[in-house]
């Protein structure tokens, strides 16, 4: 925690990405107009007393968008990570304590999956699925998945060889136990550390499948859709892409300055 407090880039960090998840839960209560009503009426109104960031081509409040908006990309972060972690863990343990043939059939389907570009699987297996925001937070997960078991993987690797486990095993321990008791506990400083950035990549990856229309579909407001209506009306209604991207770019840019401040605060190789 000193460590931590010392880093005002992850006091600054901490506020934004807090800011947006409080925005997330709050975006009934936040959101001056209705999200999808629309009112032709005020199409592609400039910001403006009524409607601060504008309407968008359908008459829509942008602003209220943005607010709901930021709940598919926090979900789109958070629950693909969740899923890569809760398959990761028990087989990069598995794979890194037993070795052997296990070891080796399992980083090869890593191997695999790494050889092709996380977006791009991600695109993929969003097509195979169909277009959703369900379907596109389970092919985020797969696609995050093989970082994290090759992580876990490594880290288990390196793990084990300590002295600490040596001992552990020397006493007589079982295998479940050393690997649950003294080799699981210090995996999670890694592993929470690549899951600040991996959340980051993973609300691009929302925003990108909801640009090409394989995310959250419209009319229900997402960043990325937002971004790929917008595209048409850059020239007479800039605002309606502006603040979409400004806010994928600040959440972007506020997780991997705190996936940075994690490293730094947990590693005690940092000071």
């Amino acid at each position: 925690m000193r460590r931590w407090l010392r880093r005002p880039a992850a006091l600054i960090a901490s506020g934004v990405v807090a800011a947006f998840v409080a925005v997330a839960l709050a975006a009934p209560h936040l959101a001056p107009y209705d999200p999808i009503a629309t009112d032709f009426r005020a199409v592609r109104k400039a910001p403006s007393g009524a409607h601060v960031l504008g309407t968008d081509e359908v008459g829509r409040d942008v602003l209220s968008r943005v607010i709901w908006g930021a709940r598919a990309s926090l979900l789109a972060g958070v629950i693909p990570v969740a899923l890569a972690l809760t398959v990761s863990i028990p087989l990069g343990l598995l794979s890194g304590y037993a070795g052997g043939w296990i070891d080796g059939l399992i980083m090869r389907l890593t191997d695999a999956m790494l050889a092709i570009p996380f977006l791009i699987v991600a695109i993929a297996l969003a097509a195979f699925l169909g277009p959703s925001l369900t379907n596109a937070m389970l092919a985020i997960g797969i696609a995050a998945l093989p970082t994290f078991l090759r992580l876990a993987r490594g880290t288990v690797l390196a793990l084990k060889t300590e002295e600490y486990v040596e001992a552990a095993r020397a006493l007589g321990c079982s295998h479940v136990r050393i690997a649950g008791r003294h080799i699981f506990p210090n995996m999670v400083a890694p592993l929470l550390i690549q899951s600040s950035l991996t959340v980051a990549a993973a609300v691009i990856a929302e925003a990108s499948l909801s640009f090409l229309g394989l995310g959250q579909q419209p009319p229900a407001p997402s960043w990325g859709s937002m971004l790929n209506a917008a595209q048409r009306y850059l020239s007479q209604a800039p605002w309606i892409a502006l603040y979409p991207g400004l806010v994928i770019f600040s959440l972007v840019m506020a997780l991997n300055v705190l996936g940075d401040a994690l490293r730094d605060a947990l590693d005690p190789r940092y000071g």
